[in-house]
């Protein structure tokens, strides 16, 4: 099986930048006093790792999800939306709140933003429950925005349409068209991130 490629940032050595192979990297931070670098899975998390620094990259995450009791409804979906850039590639996804396994996945679209992603992800998990006849689940977003379009059946972004988003602007009129045309029949809740942490869909991206 062959090995899955990864991209190095260094963010301080002899020539900080994105390499594509160890050798090269490792080359910038032998030697080097207090060096920082590090691995990623994909070129546009790289990217976006190095436009925000080593502080952001080495920052300590806080716990997804807090050890007490808190009144979250843990069956349920939780949904969230990433973005390397605004415009720029985005994904979203749904997982079980309770074990933040993945239920669906949907990307990456290029010239879109965090929320246009939220807006799909949400009626993603509204069609999904939906079509299995599930109305009791309820589902979490961390995004007013993204919800306020689904109450109001309205999309109001500011991103002009394009060649480069025509895929994404696609889901999108197909999403409204959706929700203008079924009963929504699921709640949708607002994530608490102050109280219970990062959502449990979150990319671990910030």
């Amino acid at each position: 099986m062959a090995k899955k490629k990864k991209y190095y940032v260094v963010w301080v050595g002899a020539q900080p930048g994105i390499y594509e192979d160890w050798p090269t990297a490792q080359a910038q931070i032998t030697n080097f006093p207090k060096a920082r670098y590090k691995s990623y899975e994909s070129l546009e998390e790289a990217t976006l790792a190095f436009r925000k620094g080593p502080q952001d990259a080495f920052r300590k995450k806080k716990p997804t999800l807090p050890t007490t009791n808190t009144p979250y409804i843990a069956h349920s979906i939780s949904v969230d939306a990433a973005s390397s850039g605004n415009p720029g590639i985005v994904e979203y996804q749904g997982v079980w709140t309770h074990n933040k396994q993945r239920i669906f996945y949907g990307g990456p679209f290029t010239h879109g933003t965090n929320n246009l992603g939220e807006f799909l992800a949400l009626v993603h998990a509204l069609a999904l429950l939906d079509k299995k006849k599930e109305y009791t689940i309820p589902i979490y977003s961390d995004s007013k925005t993204a919800i306020s379009w689904i109450k109001n059946k309205k999309v109001r972004t500011t991103l002009e349409r394009s060649s480069k988003n025509t895929e994404i602007f696609e889901l999108v009129d197909r999403a409204l068209d959706w929700v203008r045309t079924h009963e929504i029949r699921n709640k949708i809740l607002k994530w608490d991130t102050q109280k219970w942490g990062e959502i449990p869909a979150d990319f671990g991206r910030k």
